[in-house]
């Protein structure tokens, strides 16, 4: 059952936590995502494992459910032999075990369906290096349908994310507009800057003045980044801050593994909410430990077992 409010009334009343990485909690299920797909191959292959990670991360205290769909693409079901059709029942079932796993868990948890950059179905790295070398009008043509799909399933916000350019995040806001259903938008940047390079005020100010925007910020980035960026969109875009950084830890496409030592410290969310975020979770390795830290630093008085 969908919330009785919007996402964008409940974040009026504070800070939400969202979930964390889908793919460590199913890795840690025991679930193989050695595939080009990643998670979205268990839409088909296994729903039941990723509507039992949504639930831990609900357990946790995540008020908001960021769906399997970061990956999944009718493009990329067709190299499994999946056609159009099949493909866009995997994108729908995406958002309903989402909704499923907060079903008598605990009330008031919202649904964002997960929209990857173009570099998410190449599946080699590039989502982190952006300039794919097609114009903005290409990009709004790849990005249209997948949208239309997930917005007719109904979450309650579109997740526009991990987007490493500019112009992605142009063709992005143009194939969503529309569709009925409300978008974040949050960069993945580094160096104070998107990972393509650009500025990150002039990044951010693509979502400025658009009415169907509720948040904006980044994520997928170092924790260290998060609170300047995070602070820096709510002041160019005056609307929420999304945060959601990934452990600091670093992915090597090329060996296919993460390197370097875990960053994420839930007592940095303070900070970031003083600085204008209102949606505040993790991304890659960030577990539902983590989460259920980071929704006592947020709101210590909330019990994370709650229904």
């Amino acid at each position: 059952m969908r919330p009785v409010r919007t996402l964008a009334e409940a974040l009026g009343d504070g800070a939400l936590v969202l979930d964390g990485g889908l793919s460590n909690q199913l890795e840690a299920q025991g679930c193989d995502l050695s595939d080009a797909l990643w998670s979205a191959r268990l839409l088909a292959d296994g729903p039941e494992q990723i509507e039992a990670a949504h639930a831990a991360y609900v357990r946790a205290g995540a008020r908001v459910l960021i769906t399997s769909s970061y990956q999944a693409t009718v493009e990329g079901f067709a190299r499994r032999g999946v056609g159009r059709a099949a493909a866009e029942r995997l994108l729908a079932r995406s958002v309903e075990l989402a909704r499923a796993a907060a079903r008598g868990v605990r009330e008031e948890v919202w649904v964002a369906a997960s929209v990857g950059p173009y570099g998410a179905m190449l599946a080699d790295g590039s989502e982190y290096r952006g300039r794919y070398g097609l114009s903005v009008r290409e990009l709004e043509a790849f990005h249209r349908p997948r949208i239309e799909v997930l917005a007719a399933a109904e979450p309650d916000v579109l997740a526009l994310e991990t987007v490493p350019d500019a112009e992605e995040a142009e063709a992005l806001l143009r194939a969503a507009e529309g569709c009925g259903v409300p978008v974040w938008l949050s960069y993945t940047v580094e160096g104070g800057r998107t990972r393509a390079g650009q500025d990150l005020a002039e990044a951010f100010a693509v979502a400025a003045g658009n009415d169907q925007v509720v948040a904006v910020g980044v994520n997928c980035c170092d924790p260290a980044e998060a609170g300047a960026a995070v602070a820096l969109a709510a002041a160019v875009t005056g609307r929420p801050g999304v945060v959601y950084p990934n452990s600091g830890e670093r992915w090597d496409a090329r060996a296919r593994g993460w390197r370097g030592a875990v960053a994420f410290d839930p007592a940095l969310a303070t900070g970031w909410a003083a600085s204008g975020a209102r949606l505040v979770g993790g991304c890659c390795r960030v577990g539902p430990e983590t989460i259920a830290a980071l929704a006592t630093t947020l709101t210590p008085s909330a019990d994370a077992s709650d229904a």
